[in-house]
């Protein structure tokens, strides 16, 4: 069995990450930690904009980081079989992808993007209508 998860260092994330890790746990399966990043074309555009390199590069450590940091603060994560991900892409469209072959997704309902307010982020909520496999969105609470 195989659950993919996906972290962006959020509160939202990390608690999925938890959940995904107790149904690890609950059903011996193994446990795909994906951090997903890519540049947004409007950061490109503008007189100031840095270049696309040095962007993609900061994005990627930024990612590795983020993933890190979530899965070492993990209660448990040592008794388990945790496999890290880092892929360019949307975070949607990494995630549904590696779902392919998943047997349960889960995310958070918000990530580090979006705007307040809003009660299902645009990744889970396209991850919920489009996953291939079960997807479980795990609220703020846990």
């Amino acid at each position: 069995m195989k659950i993919v998860v996906g972290v962006d260092g959020s509160d939202h994330s990390r608690a999925a990450l938890a959940f995904a890790a107790e149904e690890a746990r609950a059903h011996q399966a193994r446990l795909q930690a994906v951090s997903a990043w890519h540049v947004a074309t409007a950061a490109l555009s503008g007189p100031v904009a840095p270049p696309l390199a040095e962007m993609q590069s900061a994005l990627e450590e930024a990612a590795r980081t983020a993933l890190a940091e979530s899965i070492d603060g993990l209660e448990g994560g040592d008794q388990l079989e945790i496999e890290s991900t880092v892929r360019e892409g949307h975070p949607a469209e990494v995630l549904i992808e590696l779902g392919q072959d998943a047997d349960l997704l889960v995310v958070g309902t918000r990530g580090l993007g979006g705007f307040r307010g809003v009660l299902l982020g645009s990744v889970s909520q396209h991850c919920a209508q489009h996953a291939p496999c079960p997807t479980v969105v795990v609220p703020s609470g846990g």
